[in-house]
């Protein structure tokens, strides 16, 4: 009995060994590996890239002037911004319209005293002002071109002789070069030697006329007639290629009026710029303060944010306000150069990782 007991051991032996193996091995199968998962599992290695840059926001406007960027590709925004041969950061513009200047004791309409008009161009001078003409302006607002950190337009609206540009502007365009850009009424009937004068300052380079519209007393709003949109618009391209040979690319509105449909007129003109009557504020690379909604406070001033095309409906000062404005414009464009400063880093890693690829790097300074 023992014997047989002695000579099957062996075999239960070896049959228990074999079934223990067996079981480890089914049991290795049947457990998940943590290895298998992360090996089989792709492994992301890019990173989530930052978001947009913030817009620069200044409580010194008034709460209804928000402003609008017009430039959808962040990217071309923030390389022309950074470009080191554009425009630095903070670089503002005042765009500033004349109807009369008074020189005489008689009450003019929409008029500045010729005493208030020297104070004002002397100030602005004093604070480190340069005059533009509407070309530079367009660049600016377009690629960020370099222009002086402060800058302002100079427009004189309506028909003038050349003796009221000589009289009134003619000092600071010889001693400064500041010209001044002139919204000409493309009247048919335009007496020749007002004409042959403004001709001469066209060419001179001291009068950078362009276009008004063809009637004096017009404003185009929504509810004009399409005749009378295209008549003033297209009127104005005819009579400058007719009275100036050049073709106008800015538009003033003629007595502050504009809409949706003359803004969509003009710029089916191929215009590129068009000039309110309403001080927003200054002007910023892609930041234009515009109102969205109406301002009970101000009932004048229509409101262009719904028009959607802040180049076409450019915020103006009268010269009062303007002279009134000048400090607020220079601490504008101060704060927006230190936020500029402040963000750089931000931008540049924006850049560098969702734009560089497509765009090329930002050229370093020269």
């Amino acid at each position: 009995m023992n014997s047989f007991i002695n000579a099957f051991r062996p075999i239960v032996i070896r049959f228990t060994l074999i079934f223990f193996i067996v079981s480890i091995l089914v049991s290795c199968q049947l457990i998940p590996s943590n290895r298998a998962d992360t090996a089989s599992a792709p492994i992301s290695t890019e990173e989530s890239p930052p978001p947009p840059p913030e817009m620069f926001r200044s409580d010194l406007l008034n709460p209804l002037d928000v402003p609008h960027v017009y430039i959808e590709e962040t990217c071309r925004y923030l390389r022309n911004r950074w470009h080191p041969r554009n425009a630095q950061p903070g670089t503002v513009v005042m765009v500033i319209l004349f109807k009369n200047i008074n020189r005489g004791t008689a009450e003019l309409p929409d008029s500045v005293w010729i005493k208030d008009f020297f104070d004002l161009m002397d100030q602005l001078k004093a604070q480190g002002f340069e005059a533009i003409n509407s070309d530079q302006l367009q660049a600016f607002i377009e690629r960020n071109v370099l222009i002086p950190p402060r800058s302002a337009l100079l427009i004189q609206d309506g028909n003038q002789t050349e003796e009221y540009f000589d009289k009134n502007f003619r000092e600071y365009f010889e001693k400064w070069g500041w010209s001044v850009v002139n919204g000409w009424v493309s009247d048919r009937n335009v007496d020749p030697i007002l004409l042959e004068g403004n001709n001469s300052l066209e060419q001179e380079g001291f009068v950078d006329h362009q276009a008004r519209g063809v009637t004096f007393d017009v404003i185009l709003t929504d509810d004009v007639a399409k005749t009378i949109i295209a008549r003033e618009l297209q009127g104005s391209l005819g009579g400058f290629a007719d009275q100036f040979g050049k073709t106008p690319t800015a538009v003033i509105w003629p007595n502050g009026g504009f809409g949706i449909r003359p803004v969509e007129a003009a710029r089916q003109l191929r215009f590129k710029l068009g000039f309110t009557a309403n001080p927003r504020g200054p002007i910023m690379y892609n930041w234009i303060p515009l109102a969205d909604v109406p301002d009970p406070a101000r009932p004048n001033l229509i409101p262009e944010g719904k028009i959607g095309d802040p180049p076409m409906t450019l915020p103006v000062y009268s010269p009062q306000e303007a002279f009134a404005a000048i400090d607020t414009t220079r601490a504008i464009g101060k704060a927006a150069t230190e936020f500029a400063l402040l963000n750089r880093e931000a931008e540049y890693e924006y850049y560098e990782l969702v734009c560089e690829e497509e765009y090329g790097p930002i050229p370093l300074s020269p």
